[in-house]
């Protein structure tokens, strides 16, 4: 039994190194620029101060250093870079489908661990709330690698007690629980009841990105015949009969008009959306994510 945990603990830090190695490479490489570029901090903090130059705004001017120095000087300030990141993370158990590459939460997992390594490397601190139809665990923002790891063990190893989502809910425990604004990205398929009215509450109060994690075939299915289907948050059965043109046709209709709401949903509420599927790599729609932030600046 002791054996067998060390292994299960062996291979688990494994995981973890590799993910590591990969992400931080990433953030240190692509994302980290990008990051600091696309996400305000607090506010503007002093700096310095230096000679009044030509051009330079009469308010700005400190009038306690001029009056020693018989010769205007003006305060410099810059943005204060430190903030708090919170990533909310859908465990629900649509987490464990993915039809191509990979599985959803192997995605949600480095794209966290990137998100994470950005952070740390601005100096921000990072949290976590993972959530399925209930509060699954909340992780205290904090800095620093070893925080990160820790993170990235639990995305990897942690275990929902429940299956459903409910994104009202976790969105209500956020604005409780953190009282200072942060970035907050929400990391989610969105498959989930109306969470609208949460949504625009907590995005007055924080800045949050919406991050859409979907499998192709969620939207559409090929012919394949009669095939046995599974929803993985009720674990109910059903038959499809994907040989039917007119049952593909309504699944991609439904699929799109759900779409539509999530879309819709999140413009309402001021959230930006990046939609990011198993099939393809993340660096793309998170440049693009990030550009668009910067853009808007």
């Amino acid at each position: 039994m002791a054996a067998q945990k060390t292994r299960n603990t062996q291979d688990l830090l494994k995981k973890v190194r590799k993910i590591e190695i990969k992400t931080r490479g990433l953030s240190n490489q692509i994302f980290s620029g990008e990051y600091h570029s696309a996400f305000k901090g607090r506010g503007m903090a002093f700096s310095e101060v230096r000679e009044y130059q030509i051009g330079d705004e009469i308010r700005t001017i400190d009038w306690n250093v001029t009056a020693r120095f018989n010769h205007p000087y003006i305060k410099v300030f810059e943005e204060e870079r430190e903030m708090t990141v919170m990533l909310l993370v859908d465990m629900s158990g649509s987490k464990n489908f993915g039809s191509t590459k990979q599985l959803k939460q192997e995605l949600v997992t480095e794209l966290c661990a990137v998100l994470a390594f950005s952070a740390i490397h601005n100096n921000d601190k990072v949290g976590v709330i993972f959530f399925s139809d209930q509060i699954e665990k909340f992780i205290p923002p904090k800095k620093g690698k070893s925080h990160i790891l820790m993170i990235i063990r639990e995305l990897i190893d942690f275990e929902p007690e429940h299956q459903g989502t409910n994104i009202k809910e976790a969105l209500k425990y956020f604005t409780s629980v953190i009282k200072k604004r942060c970035t907050a990205f929400l990391i989610s398929d969105f498959l989930a009841d109306d969470f609208s009215n949460e949504l625009k509450i907590a995005n007055k109060k924080h800045d949050i990105i919406g991050l859409q994690i979907y499998d192709e075939r969620e939207q559409e299915i090929p012919n394949v015949g009669l095939i046995q289907m599974v929803d993985p948050e009720t674990k109910q059965q059903f038959w499809f009969n994907s040989s039917s043109k007119r049952n593909r046709t309504a699944f991609k209709a439904n699929a799109l008009k759900q779409q539509k709401e999530i879309e819709e949903t999140l413009r309402k509420s001021g959230v930006d959306l990046a939609k990011i599927g198993t099939h393809q790599s993340y660096v793309a729609p998170l440049m693009n994510l990030f550009k668009r932030r910067e853009s808007k600046r």
